[in-house]
């Protein structure tokens, strides 16, 4: 192991020790704030502190073997002893390596998906249903919360739009590579000739605002709007102005909600909408080396923008980033995708091991 890692790990220890004292200080346990903060934190260096902490152990025992190396009748239980320690070590330095991989601050947050319709007419709002499906039955095998925010739909039943809340454990961690182009290859309802078509859409995953104050929005800077909704939702939706449209001014950012039954309800769900895309496209902005604009993130919506092909004739589905090919459709669009998504993480993680390494 280098010798800056061992320093840093040392750096690590001595910090975590330090907040174990922290934590038994009344002065901090009454501060509540802090002292989620300074939880989170020990527990996060736990991890990193114990792994340490099994290195020098295998250290030791590799050490220690190598002494018994020097008696003849110790020599073969010795060899053995060295290389199961240095199994450990490399097995360990890995994990410690990947523990101490930057952490993404949005990773345990809410997100709102966004799904929108793109080339393909009806087919591609149809398509936008299925992803809708895809992404709910995943959720529903997370135990996470589904609400529908807002949603335009199709003629057909599809939707042109659809915005969803999804709520629960490391929800933005686990979908956070989802955002891009998706290309579905099929023949659609309404072809009479059995040809195939190539539809697309666009899915951007946006992080949840802790609070509606983590964006200071000026109110001379918002115009809310308020109308009548459409679509499905019976007679009420005919009848009381309650769907609100929020537009920010500077940005031109918009958000809308329709789908509660109260003007007040859909006021706040647009707010919240609207300031997580305002936060978005901050982010954006502070890392333009990896989307610079809101459409680097979810993509312009042509078939040729893509970040993943499904293709229902020969039942499979593509990641084109990691180059991955499953032949299982039916159970992927029926929500079956930790598969998918572990690699999308794996691939992720190595990108920043090899950064780690550059960096020495």
């Amino acid at each position: 192991m280098q010798a800056t890692l061992i320093s840093r790990l040392d750096t690590l220890t001595t910090r975590h020790g330090d907040i174990a004292a922290l934590l038994n200080d009344p002065a901090i346990t009454n501060d509540m704030n802090r002292y989620r903060a300074l939880t989170k934190e020990h527990a996060d260096l736990t991890i990193i502190v114990e792994l340490y902490a099994a290195w020098q152990g295998a250290v030791g025992d590799l050490a220690t073997a190598k002494e018994m190396d020097s008696d003849p009748d110790m020599r073969e239980f010795a060899a053995d002893e060295a290389k199961a320690a240095a199994a450990r070590m490399e097995q360990v330095e890995k994990d410690l390596q990947l523990a101490l991989l930057p952490k993404d601050p949005n990773d345990e947050r809410n997100v709102f998906l966004e799904i929108r319709a793109g080339t393909g007419g009806d087919e591609s709002a149809l398509f936008s249903a299925d992803l809708l499906r895809m992404y709910t039955r995943y959720a529903e095998r997370q135990r996470w919360q589904v609400e529908i925010v807002s949603a335009s739909e199709s003629d057909l039943g599809g939707y042109k739009e659809v915005i969803v809340r999804l709520a629960g454990n490391e929800v933005y961690s686990k979908l956070k590579f989802e955002s891009g182009g998706h290309r579905v290859q099929r023949v659609p309802q309404t072809e009479t000739q059995g040809r195939i078509h190539t539809s697309a859409c666009t899915v951007a995953v946006l992080p949840e605002a802790d609070e509606i104050e983590a964006v200071k929005l000026s109110p001379d800077d918002i115009r809310i709007d308020v109308y009548r909704a459409s679509g499905a939702g019976g007679q009420h939706v005919n009848k009381t102005e309650s769907a609100v449209r929020i537009t920010h001014l500077p940005t031109g950012i918009v958000a809308e909600c329709q789908d509660g039954r109260s003007q007040h309800t859909n006021k706040a769900k647009a707010m919240q909408v609207l300031v997580s895309r305002i936060m978005a496209q901050r982010e954006n902005a502070a890392h333009a080396e990896q989307a610079s604009t809101r459409k680097g993130l979810i993509g312009s919506g042509d078939r040729s923008d893509r970040i993943r092909t499904y293709n229902f004739p020969q039942g499979r589905m593509t990641d084109h980033r990691v180059n991955v090919t499953l032949y299982k459709l039916d159970y992927l669009m029926d929500g079956d995708l930790e598969e998918f998504f572990q690699t999308l993480r794996a691939s992720h993680q190595a990108d920043l091991l090899a950064e780690l390494a550059e960096a020495g």
